[in-house]
């Protein structure tokens, strides 16, 4: 049996106890009353979670992946036109997924870990845009658009607004209402720590008014809003109701991650995850390591993506899970053996951060490349110290 490791990528995320032991428990009926209370459970802390009350919630078995396509295809029609802010791999699927739909899609670029041009991004919506899109942290790049500044832009022009959360919501600070946020989504297994296969939703009047006034049918049976919303509603008041089987277990862990998020507190949470980041960079900082962002302001939280040292490869990703912990390779085309991605978001604490930093400088020695031992440690260890 492989040895365990310290879960370090950017999803799945290590899982506390308490909620895998949700997931081991004897599967519901999908239909009891039992479950309708955790389904409202998890409903309501998603509202909170998100920070919109006025949003509703879908809850389903599904990806990341899947959630984004229900965002998408239930707004977007043949012919309208979609901007996409692309800041990495996740951003131009984004654009894939309106292309999928026939869209015209409009996409501003940037080179990886910078931002998209603000003025090019008006200029696109000036065009008579349905649909923005904003990847609120890009897992290929580490890098974080100002959504509470780009989603009113997007309003200016009458153009609704989508943010893919999926590496961001649970750790990254986000108010959907206040920051005029149509429709965001996110999956369970990256900063709401549980394990993969629920793709969340939550769309808000606006978004739910667009959908009413579609000219054409969705084109995706599985995804569609009419078919879910009865069922979530239902939920919502305490009743069960059926379109598809809910991934019962899935459910009641995320009940469970709910209850610790909401013991945490969303601006603890946003703190902690704040306050882990900078712990992180201050040891890639003294060992020497720089970052794919290329601004700090636009860096996120929840993830670090780092470039390797000269004469460093790919082979420092196998060598750092030689020493106890597993971190993920580029998925970005234009960053692929460049750099590695190290996921820090969910429930972990200083332990993690500080086990992660000495398997990379073990991982870096053991490759020849001259660190000082102990150099990254103790750089995190006082910059968590200097917070306290």
């Amino acid at each position: 049996m492989t040895p365990r490791t310290l879960l370090m990528i950017p999803g799945p995320v290590e899982v506390d106890p308490e909620v895998l032991a949700a997931m081991a428990r004897p599967p519901l009926s999908h239909m009891s009353s039992a479950f309708a209370v955790l389904m409202q459970e998890s409903l309501d802390g998603l509202r909170e979670v998100f920070d919109a009350p006025d949003g509703q919630p879908f809850l389903i078995p599904g990806s990341g992946t899947l959630a984004m396509e229900m965002a998408l295809a239930n707004l977007v029609e043949p012919g309208d036109r979609v901007v996409v802010a692309d800041t990495g791999y996740f951003a131009a699927r984004m654009a894939e997924l309106a292309e999928w739909l026939e869209a015209q899609v409009i996409r501003v670029t940037a080179e990886p870990g910078a931002l998209p041009d603000e003025t090019e991004i008006e200029a696109a919506l000036r065009q008579g845009a349905k649909v923005l899109t904003l990847t609120h942290v890009d897992t290929s790049t580490g890098v974080v658009v100002p959504v509470e500044r780009w989603a009113p832009l997007a309003h200016r022009y009458g153009a609704l607004v989508v943010v893919d959360g999926v590496c961001a919501v649970g750790g990254q600070r986000f108010h959907q209402t206040a920051w005029e946020v149509d429709v965001a989504l996110t999956g369970s297994q990256k900063a709401l720590a549980v394990p993969p296969g629920l793709a969340i939703v939550v769309a808000r009047p606006s978004a739910l008014e667009a959908y009413r006034r579609r000219r054409t049918r969705t084109r995706s049976y599985y995804a569609d809003w009419g078919k879910w919303l009865p069922v979530m509603e239902a939920f919502q008041a305490g009743r069960p109701a059926y379109f598809a089987t809910p991934a019962v277990n899935l459910v009641a862990a995320m009940a469970v991650s709910l209850r610790r998020i909401r013991a945490e507190g969303m601006e603890a949470r946003w703190a902690r995850h704040e306050r882990i980041a900078r712990a992180f960079r201050a040891g890639l900082r003294a060992m020497e390591m720089e970052m794919v962002p290329r601004d700090p302001a636009w860096a996120a939280v929840t993830l670090s993506v780092i470039y390797y040292p000269d004469g460093i490869d790919d082979r420092l990703i196998r060598e750092i899970e030689a020493a106890g912990v597993t971190v993920a390779g580029a998925i970005h085309p234009a960053l692929r053996g460049r750099s590695f991605r190290v996921g820090h978001m969910g429930e972990i604490g200083l332990p993690a951060l500080l086990q992660t930093l000495s398997a990379i400088e073990i991982a870096l020695r053991r490759l020849g490349h001259s660190v000082t031992p102990g150099v990254g440690v103790a750089a995190a260890q006082a910059e968590w110290t200097r917070e306290a």
